[in-house]
């Protein structure tokens, strides 16, 4: 790496003082980015309020509004000052600070608790690159689940040059903790890296409330153990929980008060929690036990010159309408009837299963109390068989997940009056292919 910034150095020392493990974990990316609080920003902020200020990269009118287009100014709502400027590589402080405020209001166990201020992201796809640039060097090893989301692998593996190293899933049809216990635990002791998803892409499936305990309490032995970590939490699809027993709090909660070698960071958004999958804003908070303000502005600061360094920011029209929608008196009753038809069909998927015992002769469903999907494990039939006849002869589509014989399967995006023949499809394409 070239010579690193003053600016990043100022950044480094402040971590490394409040906290050796963090700075610890740190990438020599992570270590040498900053957000430049010099040169353009800060001769642009210094002009603020002047009466000519010929600093900005943005076109203004004489009157001082946003240069737009009327074409598509008057398809917007919006003041077009809220939609069409950059907004700060932070993210716009109002969404962050709501976005906060929601954090505490989901997760109660978080208490007091001393937590960052959140950065947004391009969605949370951006956001699980951008703990990639911070945290993961060529050579680390992320620690999943067997069952995950393939891009993943675009992120991480092709991305940073890291490994992923998994443990088990399942064990009897509960999370396999002795399998995670023993990956986290693992020889030799230092830096980890641990990625958990849940609810759970492909599965659909959250532990319950006291599987969730075990899991912190072995990430906590780990961290005791002198080993020291990185938990990062993929919250996509956090509060579709669709069983009783089931945790309805993010492992972030725990994870950020459970020890000072364990850094928890939480990843979420925009797009499964408030239905805007296109509007690409998500967010990046962090968590650490004895964590302060000055430290997580530090950290702030870091990500918000990653942000910048790769896409600028993210778009200010999307950040301003969630923070509108999220202000709103109508928004959580909305929310609750959006949630009251994905377990109907949830429901549904659960109902119909358990009415075809014929289905057990060619697959079997895998745990699912969550989310938006569920996978079925198909027996002695090569899946990429049966995707393929269920997509010609039956104008079906599931994914299939071919190295473990799995096809996923959205309710959230079936038709609740269509479950009981998708299923059936499914059922006949691979009687199909039992018999070819």
């Amino acid at each position: 790496m070239s010579k690193i910034n003053p600016q990043a150095m100022e950044l480094n020392n402040v971590i490394k003082t409040l906290s050796p493990t963090v700075y610890g974990l740190l990438s020599q990316r992570g270590k040498g980015i900053y957000f430049p609080r010099k040169g353009i920003l800060a001769q642009g902020m210094a002009a603020k309020g002047k009466e000519i200020n010929a600093t900005i990269g943005t076109a203004y009118e004489d009157d001082g509004k946003p240069m737009v287009l009327a074409s598509i100014a008057r398809q917007l709502e919006l003041d077009s000052k809220d939609a069409f400027p950059y907004a700060p590589s932070e993210g716009i402080k109002p969404l962050r600070d709501k976005w906060k405020e929601l954090i505490r209001e989901k997760n109660p166990s978080l208490g007091t608790t001393e937590i960052s201020l959140p950065v947004a992201t391009c969605g949370v796809t951006h956001g699980l690159s951008i703990v990639g640039y911070m945290f993961v060097e060529p050579a680390d090893s992320v620690i999943l689940a067997d069952l995950f989301w393939e891009n993943y692998e675009l992120l991480f593996t092709n991305g940073y040059d890291a490994e992923l190293k998994f443990f088990n899933f399942f064990k009897n049809n509960l999370f396999d903790i002795d399998s995670f216990r023993e990956t986290v635990n693992a020889k030799p002791a230092g830096k980890k890296i641990v990625l958990l998803n849940f609810p759970n892409n492909p599965s659909g499936y959250t532990p319950t409330k006291d599987m969730e305990k075990t899991i912190v309490e072995a990430l906590t032995e780990s961290a005791k153990a002198g080993n020291k970590l990185v938990v990062i939490l993929d919250d996509s699809y956090f509060g579709l929980v669709f069983e009783e027993g089931i945790f309805t709090e993010s492992l972030f909660s725990q994870l950020s008060q459970a020890h000072e070698n364990l850094l928890a960071i939480k990843l979420d958004g925009m797009t499964k929690e408030e239905y805007a999958w296109g509007f690409r804003v998500g967010f990046i908070t962090y968590g650490i036990k004895n964590g302060n303000a000055t430290l997580y502005k530090a950290l702030e600061d870091k990500t918000a010159g990653a942000v910048r360094g790769t896409i600028s920011n993210a778009p200010h029209l999307s950040q301003s309408l969630v923070l509108k929608a999220l202000q709103s008196a109508t928004h959580e009753k909305e929310k609750e009837s959006n949630k009251e038809k994905m377990k109907g069909r949830y429901l549904k998927f659960k109902a119909v299963i358990a009415a075809h015992k014929e289905y057990k002769e060619q697959f079997e469903a895998l745990p699912f109390n969550s989310g938006y999907f569920m996978c079925v494990r198909l027996k002695n039939l090569n899946a990429d068989e049966v995707w393929d006849l269920l997509l010609k002869k039956y104008s079906t589509g599931v994914i299939c997940y071919s190295e473990k014989n799995l096809l996923r399967i959205a309710f959230a995006s079936t038709p609740l009056d269509k479950i009981e023949k998708l299923f059936n499809n499914i059922y006949s394409a691979c009687k199909d292919c039992t018999v070819n």
